[in-house]
C-alpha cells in the first residue's frame, strides 16, 4: 500500500511516468512467485507446488500454456519468475538474449508422446498408421509451430509415413492440454499427447517409440530481474529433488540423461 501511495505521489510531481509505474509494479514484491510452466507439466507441477508451498510456507502461482507462447511473453515483459519450458532450445534463446539469471538454465526432464484414443469413438488406434483409419475423421496434435510436443507428434507421423495423408483430419490445440480436451470430449477421435497428462478416464493411449521423434529435453531458468529468485532457486531444487523427482516419475517424465 505504501510502495503504491508512494508512486502515485511521485507521478503526479511528475518524477515518475506511468510506463515507470506500470514496471515498478510489475516487479514488486508484492506479486506471488510465479512459474511460466509448459502445458505438459499442468498435473505434476499442480501437485509438486501443492507440495512445495506445505513445505515452505511459499505461495507458487502458475501460468501453463505453449512454451513458444509463454517464451514470447516473457521477451515482451511478462512478470514471471521461473520459466519452466518443454524444450530446452527457447530456453537458450532467452538466455542468449539477456533474458535469464547466468547459470540458472538446466535440464531437468525428458518428455514422451503417447497416440491416444478417445473412448467416446469406440474404436482404439493400435499404431500411428492406424490413424488413416475411415473411422479417424479428426485426429488431435498440438500445434508444431510453438508447441514442442507438436513438434514431437509431427516428427512421429513424419517418420510414419503418414503426415501429408493426415493433414485434412488434423486439428491444432493452442498446447498440449487444449490437444487432450479435444480428445477427451470426443471432437477427436485419436490424437498424440503427452504422457504427463494422459492418465484420464475419457481416452486410452499407447506409447510412441521414442525413435520416432527427437528427444523432449526439457529446461527451465529464472529470469532476470525476478524479485524471488530465492524462492525460485529453492523451486528448481524441490523439483529435482527427493520429494519433487518421484511426482515427475508418477507422471511419465524421465529424469535428463535418461531419454
Amino acid at each position: 500500500m505504501r510502495f503504491h501511495l508512494m508512486m502515485l505521489i511521485l507521478a503526479l510531481l511528475g518524477i515518475a511516468s506511468p510506463s515507470s509505474l506500470t514496471q515498478a509494479a510489475a516487479q514488486g514484491t508484492d506479486r506471488p512467485f510465479t512459474v511460466a510452466a509448459a502445458a505438459d507439466l499442468q498435473f505434476a507441477f499442480t501437485e509438486i507446488g501443492e507440495r512445495f508451498e506445505k513445505r515452505t510456507g511459499q505461495k507458487v502461482t502458475f501460468s501453463f500454456g505453449s512454451t513458444g507462447n509463454l517464451a514470447r511473453q516473457i521477451e515482451n515483459g511478462a512478470p514471471f519468475d521461473l520459466f519452466a519450458a518443454a524444450n530446452e532450445q527457447l530456453v537458450e534463446r532467452l538466455e542468449e538474449k539477456g533474458l535469464l539469471v547466468p547459470r540458472t538454465r538446466q535440464l531437468y526432464a525428458i518428455g514422451r508422446i503417447v497416440l491416444a484414443s478417445s473412448k467416446k469413438a469406440g474404436a482404439a488406434v493400435q499404431d500411428l498408421k492406424g490413424l488413416l483409419d475411415r473411422r479417424i475423421k479428426k485426429v488431435a496434435i498440438a500445434n508444431p509451430d510453438h508447441a514442442p510436443y507438436g513438434f514431437a507428434a509431427r516428427e512421429a507421423l513424419m517418420k510414419a509415413g503418414v503426415w501429408e495423408k493426415l493433414q485434412p483430419k488434423l486439428v491444432l490445440g493452442e498446447n498440449i492440454r487444449q490437444t487432450l480436451q479435444f480428445i477427451q470430449t470426443g471432437n477427436a477421435e485419436a490424437g498424440i499427447v503427452a504422457l504427463s497428462v494422459a492418465d484420464v478416464s475419457e481416452i486410452t493411449y499407447r506409447q510412441i517409440d521414442a525413435r520416432m521423434h527427437s528427444p523432449l529435453k526439457q529446461a527451465l531458468a529464472i529470469l532476470k530481474g525476478s524479485p524471488h529468485e530465492a524462492t525460485a532457486r529453492r523451486f528448481i531444487q524441490f523439483v529435482n529433488g527427493p520429494e519433487g523427482r518421484p511426482i515427475m516419475k508418477k507422471y511419465g517424465f524421465l529424469p535428463p540423461g535418461k531419454g
